[in-house]
C-alpha cells in the first residue's frame, strides 16, 4: 500500500504558536482543497496547543499529521493520521539529528505505525529553524543533491523536505534534488504565497507545503496556492 503522502500535491502547515487570520477557522482550512494538514512549528509548541487544534479539526476528514518539535508525554492517535518526525540532516546541533528523537522515544509509548521520519534540509540561513538547529545553510546544488541521496539511499527516508522557511527557493536546486531521488517524495516549503509561487515550485517538487500564508493572509490565499499547485501537478 502506497504511503499517503505520495498522493499529496499541496499541504498546509498550521503553527500552534501563530494565530489564524481574522475570521478564519481551523475547520475552514480543511475546505481549501489542500491534501493534508501538518500541525507544527519551531518554537513554543506544546502538547496542549496541538491538542486544541486537533479538537477544532475533529469533524474534518482530511489527513492530519503532527510534527512533534515538543516532547509529548504519550502518543495520541485519536483524530490523527500520524506523526512526521523531522530529522535535520544539516543541523549543527545534534539534538535535531537524534537527540530530540531519543528523548521522545524514551518518554513516550510510541505506536510505530504512526511515526514517519522526514529528512529535512534547511536552506534559509536567516530562518528561525536554521538558527534553532544551527543548520549549515552554506550549501551549493551538489551539496543539496548529496544530502537528498544520503537521505534516501543511506538512511532509507521516504520523505525529503527542502525547507526554505520564509523565502522562495531556487527552482534549479529543487529540481535537481527531486531528480536525484528514486522513490522518496520531495517536499518543498518556503515563500509560497500566491498562485504563481505555488505553481512555480510544484513544477519541480512532488509536494508543496504552505504555512506563513495561512497565518499572514488567510484561507483565501491558501486556496490560491492550492490551485497553483494542482494546476502544475496536472500539467506535468
Amino acid at each position: 500500500m502506497a504511503a499517503p503522502w505520495t498522493q499529496w500535491d499541496h499541504v498546509t502547515k498550521i503553527d500552534p504558536d501563530k494565530p489564524l487570520h481574522d475570521g478564519d477557522s481551523y475547520a475552514g482550512i480543511a475546505d481549501t482543497g489542500t491534501d493534508a494538514l501538518i500541525i507544527g512549528g519551531t518554537t513554543n509548541v506544546t502538547e496542549s496547543s496541538v491538542q486544541s487544534i486537533l479538537d477544532a479539526l475533529s469533524s474534518t476528514e482530511i489527513p492530519i499529521f503532527v510534527e512533534p518539535t515538543y516532547h509529548p508525554m504519550q502518543s495520541h492517535t485519536e483524530g490523527l493520521s500520524g506523526y512526521l518526525l523531522p530529522v535535520v540532516l544539516n543541523a549543527g546541533n545534534t539534538m535535531w539529528l537524534t537527540g530530540a528523537h531519543h528523548e521522545w522515544i524514551r518518554s513516550s509509548d510510541l505506536e510505530w505505525d504512526y511515526v514517519h521520519p522526514e529528512a529535512y534540509i534547511v536552506l534559509n540561513p536567516t530562518s528561525t529553524v536554521a538558527t534553532y538547529t544551527q543548520a549549515d545553510c552554506n550549501l551549493d546544488i551538489d551539496d543539496v543533491v548529496a544530502y537528498a541521496e544520503l537521505a534516501e539511499q543511506i538512511l532509507g527516508q521516504q520523505i525529503v523536505y527542502l525547507e526554505y522557511s520564509g523565502m522562495l527557493g531556487d527552482q534549479t536546486i529543487v529540481a535537481a534534488a527531486r531528480d536525484a531521488l528514486s522513490t522518496a517524495q520531495l517536499f518543498y516549503g518556503g515563500g509560497i504565497h500566491d498562485y504563481d509561487s505555488a505553481y512555480e515550485m510544484a513544477e519541480v517538487a512532488d509536494t508543496v507545503v504552505v504555512g506563513d500564508v495561512l497565518h499572514d493572509a488567510g484561507i483565501e490565499a491558501v486556496e490560491e496556492t492550492v490551485r497553483g499547485a494542482k494546476d502544475a501537478s496536472h500539467e506535468s
